[in-house]
């Protein structure tokens, strides 16, 4: 039972053990042999990740790259044409629209270099996206609606899937004097 009252002094933690114990206080050795076979999988899965060569893009990269710039040139195309979206009611300044449009070309010129931080931080704008979709699957009043949120969400979520592999296996960059 919990303890009352702190007059009567603070309870010792118990000690830290790599095995935990169960109910009955013994060590749980099926909780140990199952971390130990989780790490003996994750050596083997790190052993099996070849970096990427010189000269290879795999595929999930240019869908991106591809996306990224595809995605800045309509935004920017929109602009030019003086298309006016409102977002929550209000209309988004000519600042926001072409600096995201900027952000999307230099995302695609990155992501087809082959750049870490351009892959993680179109990761996490597709992360973005995909739970933006997902949300409004909700407030879908159409099937229209609702089958492009759907479509959006599940083709976001493979390639965000797919594309974490590859992060894996870019080589992060290496800094003098480390």
């Amino acid at each position: 039972m919990g303890q009352r009252s702190r007059k009567r002094g603070q309870r010792q933690k118990p000690p830290t053990s790599a095995v935990t114990l169960g109910a009955t206080g013994a060590a749980s050795r099926s909780d140990t042999r199952r971390r130990v076979r989780a790490e003996e999988r994750d050596a083997a899965l790190r052993a099996g990740l070849a970096p990427i060569a010189p000269g290879e893009r795999p595929w999930p990269i240019t869908v991106g790259a591809l996306l990224a710039a595809l995605n800045g040139l309509v935004q920017l195309i929109l602009f030019l044409a003086g298309v006016k979206f409102k977002l929550g009611g209000a209309r988004p300044a000519a600042f926001s629209v072409i600096l995201f449009a900027v952000l999307m070309f230099v995302c695609a010129a990155g992501m087809w270099r082959m750049r870490y931080w351009a892959v993680l931080g179109f990761q996490a704008l597709l992360g973005i996206v995909i739970l933006t979709f997902a949300l409004l699957l909700i407030r879908a009043s159409t099937v229209t609606g609702a089958a492009i949120s759907i479509v959006v969400v599940v083709a976001g979520g493979f390639l965000f899937f797919k594309m974490v592999r590859v992060l894996s296996r870019i080589q992060m960059p290496k800094y003098p004097g480390r």
